[in-house]
């Protein structure tokens, strides 16, 4: 399978000054790491795309997929190897219980770090989520009324991420909450950059496109400016 734009990313990556790094992108063929593995091919970067259904991987120049093993440090260690950079977004499957996924996910981060640590590679960035986010001073939201019962499950395994890596030593990370609403949708390179409140537009409305967050993510790669921190991005 190819993309359709190939065209239109050869011509990025002959006008874009960053290029050449290498990166691993874990849950490389999801619905947020798609956009983001497409955002890093088009700015010219070399993608290691690990997958746990490789053969879903976009062909392109750019881009190796490698079957991924998150419970395999060893294997791990092997893809991570002369990478300059990580971009973590794994997630368990959605069938366990709300206990389960946390302690997936929490093993999950702990190997990506250790493995990261092993092979040499100096930054991580994580696709976080939005529970963790304040909606009033010291209210995360998904500690609040308003947050919808059925997406606890993916906000406290995600929410295991953040915490892993605020507690690992050695390493240069950041952690990117998206808004209430992450959307498909095309890029715009129009939003705004917060910390750690939910951002709201003047309609009252939190959200972002999937297209436009991965440029957030590529932009932070290329340029860190949140290391050791959160951050979220918004209309």
């Amino acid at each position: 399978m190819l993309w359709t734009n190939a065209v239109l990313w050869t011509n990025a990556v002959l006008c874009h000054p960053y290029r050449d790094m290498k990166i691993a992108i874990l849950g490389a063929t999801g619905f947020v790491a798609t956009p983001i593995v497409q955002e890093a091919v088009g700015r010219g970067h070399h993608v290691t795309a690990l997958s746990r259904t490789p053969s879903k991987v976009p062909q392109h120049p750019l881009i190796t997929a490698v079957p991924a093993d998150v419970f395999d440090v060893p294997s791990l260690v092997a893809a991570f190897r002369g990478q300059d950079a990580i971009i973590h977004s794994y997630a368990p499957a959605r069938e366990g219980t709300i206990e389960e996924r946390c302690a997936a996910q929490r093993t999950a981060t702990e190997n990506i770090v250790t493995a990261m640590k092993e092979a040499g590679v100096p930054r991580i960035l994580a696709v976080g989520g939005a529970g963790t986010l304040e909606v009033e001073p010291g209210v995360r939201f998904m500690d609040h009324a308003s947050f919808p019962p059925a997406w606890q499950g993916g906000a406290q395994s995600t929410a295991q991420v953040k915490e892993v890596l605020k507690h690992s030593t050695g390493i240069n990370w950041t952690y990117l909450s998206p808004p209430y609403y992450l959307q498909p949708g095309e890029r715009t390179r129009h939003f705004r950059l917060g910390l750690d409140e939910l951002l709201r537009d003047e309609k009252g409305e939190s959200r972002i496109t999937v297209g436009d967050y991965a440029i957030a993510m590529i932009d932070e790669l290329e340029t860190p400016r949140h290391t050791g921190r959160r951050f979220t991005v918004a209309y």
